[in-house]
């Protein structure tokens, strides 16, 4: 089921969960001097995940940027925050007005062109605040999103354009699984951004 507009108030989940896509929040110039900054200025890494108990490194690069000192887990390897950066904290606050809710934390993904894409998942790791609102910033080429249901024979597939805002919240990360599939059609890069809420743990005193 291919899905367009940009309502904001839509759900575009049928069920178990609320998908808003606001379009595009950025105009095109904006859009595209933003993805350049980001490019240059990010502190991008090959993304590692461990698999059956190998160790794979993406090609897919990421970055990791929260209030101090959130750190997150995912697909074993633990990743360290770096501080946000000036232009992270204006897009974390356009994104905070345009949600009404408030974010720690950005993941950021560098897909270099159509043969990098994302597996079926879910963000539903521990650290990530139950049924919080994940919010997902695209820029550069334009992607297709896809979610499948866990449990129900239902799926969606949108197209994510540059500039444009996804939000993900409610019960979606226990109902739905997501995914960036790879396509030959796409030979240009695209950033992701997805501004989150991290549970906050400290170190237990030694007292």
């Amino acid at each position: 089921m291919e899905l367009f507009g940009n309502s904001p108030d839509q759900n575009l989940l049928p069920c178990d969960g609320t998908v808003n896509y606001f379009g595009p929040v950025l105009g095109p110039s904006e859009a595209a001097q933003c993805f350049q900054s980001l490019l240059r200025q990010i502190a991008w890494r090959n993304d590692e995940v461990f698999l059956f108990g190998k160790r794979i490194v993406t090609a897919r690069k990421v970055a990791w940027y929260a209030d101090a000192p959130l750190s997150y887990t995912y697909s074993g390897t633990t990743k360290q925050a770096l501080g946000w950066t000036p232009e992270l904290i204006a897009l974390k606050g356009l994104v905070e007005d345009l949600t009404q809710t408030s974010y720690n934390a950005c993941l950021l993904n560098l897909y270099h062109d159509g043969n990098e894409g994302m597996s079926w998942h879910s963000d539903d790791e521990k650290s990530v605040a139950p049924n919080s609102s994940i919010a997902s910033i695209s820029l550069g080429a334009e992607r297709e999103f896809r979610f499948k249901h866990k449990s129900r024979p239902l799926r969606i597939s949108i197209p994510l354009e540059s500039g444009s805002l996804l939000v993900m919240k409610d019960a979606t990360q226990s109902h739905w699984l997501h995914a960036l599939p790879k396509s030959k059609k796409v030979n240009e890069p695209r950033i992701n951004l997805t501004f989150r809420l991290m549970v906050a743990t400290f170190p237990r005193s030694t007292r």
